[in-house]
Order: C-alpha cells, then sequence, then structure tokens
C-alpha cells in the first residue's frame, strides 16, 4: 500500500481523499487546535501532530516516518507575501510570512518522498510575472525533482463549485508526467449538493451534523429578502443597498450553476432559496465532503475549516493519478 504524509492537513481534505484512492496515511500535521479537533475526530487511525512545524525538528520527521520510505508529501502551505515580495528586490522565499512555505520545502528535503504536492491560491501562478512560480519550481528543483505546475478548477473534478487553485506536482521517479485535468460531462450545481438537506430558517438547528442556520438579525434578513436566485447587492433597494464592500457579499447563490469559490467566510452570500447564508453542512457538500465528516469547534472556525480545504473529490483524483505512476515503476 502507498503511503503519504500531510503538512498543513488542517481539517484533512487532502488526507481524505489519499485515504479514499487506497493511500495509508504515515503521519499528518496542523497548528490550528480547531482543525486537529475535527482531523482527530474523522481520522481516528492517523498519526496527528498538532504543532507549528518550525518546532519539529529533522531527525523527528524522520522518527515519524519511522524510517521508511513515504511515496508521497501533500499539503498547502500558507503564503501571504505577495504584495511585499518583489516590491523592494527580496524573493518570494526570503519574505518572512513565507516562512511555512520554507518549512515545506524542507520537510520535502528531510522526507525524501517520491512525490510531492503543494497547492495554493490560483494568483501565485502569475505573481511577479511568473517569477514566484519559477523559484519556487527551482527550490524543488535543487532537491532533485522534476516539477510540473497546473491551475486546477475543482468542478472539473466532480465537485459543485468554481474553485481555481495552482498545484505543483513533483517527483523523484520520472520526468515525463503530465497530469490532465477530467473533463466531467455535466457540471454540478449548487441545487443538485445540497437541495434534499431539510429547510432552516435564520438561527434554526437540525438533526444532521453542522446544519444549523446562522441567526441573522432582521436588518439583514430584510436586505436579503430582495436577492433574487443568483441576484447580487444591486437587487437590493438603493436606500438600503451596502454602498462599500466586497462584491462577492451579499449575493445569492444561482441554483442551477456550480457554486462560487468556498472562502472561510460566507456569512454574507445567501441560500438560493431560504432566507439564509449557508451552513457548515451545506458548505462541507460545496466541497465534496460527506454528511458522514462531522467539523468540530464553534461554526465559524468549523466554516474556516471547510473553506480552507482542499475538496476531498479533487484530491482523490490527484491521488489516482499519482498512483498510477507509481504503479508504472513498480
Amino acid at each position: 500500500m502507498y503511503t503519504y504524509v500531510d503538512l498543513f492537513c488542517g481539517a484533512g481534505g487532502f488526507s481524505l481523499g489519499f485515504d479514499m484512492a487506497g493511500f495509508k496515511n504515515v503521519f499528518s500535521l496542523d497548528f490550528d487546535e480547531k482543525a486537529c479537533e475535527t482531523y482527530r475526530y474523522n481520522f481516528p487511525s492517523h498519526n496527528l501532530i498538532c504543532s507549528d512545524i518550525s518546532l519539529v525538528s529533522d531527525s523527528e520527521f524522520l522518527e515519524l516516518t519511522r524510517g521508511s520510505d513515504v511515496d508521497v508529501v501533500v499539503g498547502g502551505p500558507p503564503c501571504q507575501g505577495f504584495s511585499l515580495a518583489g516590491n523592494i528586490g527580496r524573493k518570494f522565499i526570503d519574505d518572512p510570512r513565507n516562512k511555512l512555505y520554507k518549512e515545506f520545502v524542507r520537510a520535502v528535503g528531510v522526507i525524501k518522498p517520491k512525490f510531492f504536492v503543494m497547492e495554493n491560491v490560483a494568483s501565485l501562478y502569475n505573481h511577479r510575472k511568473g517569477k514566484t512560480r519559477i523559484e519556487i519550481i527551482e527550490d524543488f528543483e535543487s532537491l532533485g525533482y522534476y516539477v510540473s505546475c497546473y491551475v486546477l478548477n475543482a468542478v472539473n473534478f466532480g465537485v459543485p463549485q468554481n474553485r481555481r487553485r495552482v498545484f505543483f506536482f513533483g517527483s523523484k521517479i520520472n520526468d515525463t508526467f503530465t497530469f490532465n485535468e477530467p473533463k466531467i460531462a455535466q457540471q454540478k450545481t449548487v441545487k443538485d449538493a445540497i437541495h434534499d438537506l431539510p429547510k432552516l430558517k435564520s438561527g434554526e438547528s437540525s438533526n444532521i451534523p453542522n446544519h444549523n442556520a446562522m441567526n441573522h438579525s432582521e436588518q439583514m434578513l430584510y436586505k436579503m429578502s430582495f436577492v433574487k436566485d443568483g441576484g447580487t447587492r444591486l437587487d437590493i433597494p438603493e436606500d438600503i443597498r451596502p454602498k462599500s464592500g466586497d462584491a462577492r457579499k451579499y449575493i445569492r447563490y444561482d441554483s442551477l450553476k456550480p457554486s462560487v469559490t468556498v472562502t472561510g467566510d460566507m456569512r454574507k452570500v445567501f441560500h438560493y432559496s431560504q432566507n439564509r447564508s449557508l451552513t457548515v453542512r451545506e458548505l462541507a457538500r460545496l466541497q465534496s465532503f460527506p454528511d458522514s465528516f462531522v467539523f468540530k469547534g464553534t461554526s465559524i472556525s468549523a466554516q474556516q475549516q471547510v473553506g480552507n480545504a482542499v475538496p476531498p473529490l479533487m484530491a482523490k483524483s490527484i491521488a489516482s493519478f499519482i498512483k498510477e505512476c507509481l504503479d508504472k515503476v513498480g
């Protein structure tokens, strides 16, 4: 059975996908205690380290792998130094805010997996006219990896959501691998994903884990009542319409299209037919998590965990591709 390590694992989207594809977890690591609580609950047999990665030494990484070969290291280290990097001649990797990215590189260098997969926001691909992407590729090439980079959309993997992310694939065993994004016959819509869940009013709860509605103010409920299925804040009468703020807020999901990108805060994006924002369970379905996967912590924390995750169906497809590559070399 092929093995994987999940760094910056969060709630476990990558882990779930790799488990579904038949991989065995060696260990996982994350710093966020609430995400760790969720991970522990859903993966009781995995070896989870809830710690700051920079506090884990090289020797501890080797101890965690028990001296055995690891087939894949996966993870999505936060990269925050976009605006600063390059503005004062500083390289992306030298930006102190990207130390977590450097820790991912360090871990890959120590563990020496046959493959790695690193996920991040799509804007990284063209950041600094592609210089950041090239820097990252060179970092991994210096460790002896052949590296490919793709911007992939979760909607093409059967996930009911438009979610573009950059993925770096590295291989020590194959210098010609190409990952082809699948093309599904029909994209799944928001309605496909969540229509069968019990209806809820603002503040109502249900007996389904994580399917509890946020308690909205009367003022907010009044504003959202004007927004039609797939509509925007322009549906709200001008005298009470929010004048500023994110254009992706005060909108209603379009029931007949895939979801907009699920982030850590979807409180001002409203259900296509019910007067409320989506529950954590509904958001989890838009990310392709099964209902058996329970998110722990406050509803805000759980929503952040959902929004930060790699969609499990997408992760499963990536894992299956790597499995095929590993099978070819025996």
